[in-house]
């Protein structure tokens, strides 16, 4: 069945069939998939009051839905693209993390930078013995998913909790664990919390970012858009940030299927290692944190770190206070915004 033939088949399916069908193809082609939502003639002003559920949208991705609402696909399988077959195929992140209103706000394989990746975390430089890998490019090591540590559904928060492997040639060098929980959609936006955990095997593992940049690390890497507006604590940023601490950032603009304005704020942990750490900001659009920095850090063997952030959902464009009135709820641990 080519293409046109598979979207007009899921016009033509209930609701529940539709969106299984549409997020297939997520799987298929290695693309994002706006899954059905509500127009914004009829956006919620209300929460939504709906339970979460996951369900698999292809044999190597797992979706999230609030109600009717997509939320997330996490990626546990190998995932590659007819658009880019040249590009190292990639797994363990997240994409499409959908706005409010069902409009896809993450990217993957795009043409300017075709190793980004949606919600992901990666570093450029990684020293194991006398070797050096690159997981930022994918080369000589990758993401190997072990198992699921929880998928839950509750009707206050939805959980995933994946466990993963770093695989530098066959052997394990590092043990990774992803917490993912997010809460109910309100009128002021969708709160997800991301939680990260690596422990080294049985040798030091040495970390870094990019010289003079600083990426590696957490990393959001946005839809496109012909409008970008990047704001930080200080207020609007017009220019592209470098090595910059920030304790937040926010990217909003006309994301495909939006209609109008909408974005994301990621939000650092008053625990997070490095407090706060350094920053690129990016107007293609690219959020990126960088821990350790451009410093090398080791972590010895059987020692663990973790790092702690917050994705906050939003349509339109809020001002600073606004976003730092919503970051002193997640810093202090009060009601999600």
């Amino acid at each position: 069945m080519n293409l046109s033939n598979l979207i007009f088949s899921a016009s033509k399916c209930n609701a529940f069939s539709r969106r299984l069908l549409l997020g297939g193809l997520i799987g298929i082609l290695g693309q994002p998939v706006s899954l059905p939502a509500q127009s914004p003639e009829t956006k919620p002003t209300v929460p939504y009051q709906t339970r979460f559920r996951f369900e698999p949208v292809s044999e190597k991705s797992l979706g999230l839905w609030e109600g009717e609402h997509p939320v997330f696909v996490y990626n546990h399988g190998v995932i590659s693209s007819r658009s880019a077959p040249n590009a190292q195929g990639r797994s363990s992140y997240i994409h499409p993390v959908y706005g409010l209103d069902g409009e896809v706000l993450t990217d993957d394989f795009p043409k300017d930078h075709v190793n980004h990746r949606g919600l992901h975390w990666a570093w450029p430089h990684i020293k194991i013995g006398e070797q050096e890998y690159d997981l930022w490019s994918m080369r000589g090591i990758r993401y190997e998913f072990q198992r699921w540590l929880a998928r839950e559904t509750h009707t206050n928060k939805a959980v995933l909790g994946v466990e993963n492997g770093w695989l530098a040639g066959e052997k394990e060098v590092m043990r990774e664990k992803v917490w993912v929980t997010v809460h109910p959609a309100s009128s002021g936006g969708r709160a997800m919390d991301v939680d990260l955990t690596w422990t080294p095997t049985d040798r030091p593992v040495t970390l870094w970012g990019a010289e003079g940049k600083s990426y590696g690390g957490l990393t959001l890497r946005f839809g496109p858009r012909s409008k970008t507006i990047i704001t930080v604590p200080t207020g609007r940023a017009s220019d592209d940030l470098l090595v910059t601490r920030l304790t937040w950032a926010d990217l909003s603009g006309d994301l495909k299927g939006a209609g109008e304005l909408s974005g994301a704020t990621v939000f650092v942990h008053p625990e997070h290692p490095g407090y706060p750490p350094t920053w690129m900001t990016r107007h293609y659009g690219l959020l990126a944190v960088g821990w350790p920095g451009v410093a090398p850090h080791t972590m010895p063997p059987g020692k663990s770190v973790s790092c702690r952030y917050r994705i906050w959902i939003h349509r339109g464009v809020p001002e600073a206070a606004e976003i730092q009135k919503a970051y002193e709820a997640y810093r202090t641990g009060g009601n999600v915004p």
